[in-house]
């Protein structure tokens, strides 16, 4: 595994390779980044994972400060994978050179968490953008717990680069919570809590293909979960997988969820 600390030792590194593929993450590695980069070293001649926690897609200065970071972890973990390379760019690194591409969500994006976090789309959306131009990978490997994030971020990328987004499976503990970074900042009980909330939603979904009115049932259902879990929701809504449209019918949908436990937001889709 090779370490690089810059975009000039990033061309060195990748100066005529083909078939590259690229995981971007902002460190603190679980089991689904892990899944991540198996995949990228199986469909991949060469593999490359970022570490760069992004501070424009924070619109909280004290949750880029809180974010967790555990670099030592990550190179021992990328190391044992037996990752091609590692990316630690700094941020003069990323946006050192202006970015062309014209960054603008519509009134059809800002639903979800673009409603309720102003600006982390945009800053996501160029990052991946900036990320995208230095790397230049064949493929980029991203997980669908943020399937919004997912979309839009195919929607850009695949639109100005010659890069194919490639969606990967949400990967759950054993108590059916997606691992998140975030995780870390939740005690036991918490955890459990969690848990048990994201189980409670995946046998929702499937009491649902034989339901009607969804829209109903999905209202009383967040009336529920903030009674029997007492936990703030941001938004719990059922769209269309493909263009994220609120729909009433189960077929090609899920079901979207974010919500505050002890003051960490967690999102997730079943």
């Amino acid at each position: 595994m090779k370490t690089l600390l810059n975009n000039i030792d990033l061309n060195e590194a990748l100066s005529g390779k083909s078939n590259i593929g690229f995981v971007p993450t902002m460190g603190s590695l679980h089991e689904g980044h892990l899944s991540l980069i198996k995949k990228s070293l199986k469909l991949s001649s060469k593999t490359v994972v970022s570490i760069f926690v992004n501070p424009r897609q924070f619109n909280n200065k004290k949750d880029y400060k809180k974010y967790p970071r555990n670099i030592k972890k990550d190179l021992k973990i990328l190391k044992r994978l037996k990752v091609d390379f590692v990316y630690l760019p700094k941020i003069k690194d990323i946006y050192k050179f202006k970015n062309k591409i014209k960054i603008k969500l519509t009134k059809q994006d800002k639903i979800l968490c673009a409603k309720y976090r102003k600006g982390h789309f945009e800053g996501v959306i160029e990052v991946m953008t900036r990320l995208t131009k230095i790397v230049n990978p064949s493929k980029i490997f991203m997980g669908e717990k943020d399937f919004q994030q997912l979309l839009l971020v195919k929607k850009y990328v695949e639109k100005n680069f010659k890069s194919k987004i490639v969606f990967c499976k949400t990967i759950r503990d054993k108590n059916k919570l997606a691992l998140s970074s975030r995780n870390i900042l939740l005690d036991r009980n918490n955890l459990n809590k969690a848990g048990k909330l994201a189980e409670d939603l995946i046998n929702f979904k499937k009491k649902l293909l034989k339901k009607k009115n969804l829209k109903n049932l999905i209202f009383m259902k967040k009336n529920e979960l903030k009674r029997n879990y007492d936990i703030k929701i941001d938004y719990l809504e059922l769209r269309n997988t493909k263009n994220l449209k609120l729909t009433d019918k189960i077929t090609n949908a899920k079901i979207f969820i974010a919500y505050y436990i002890n003051k960490v937001r967690l999102i997730d889709n079943y």
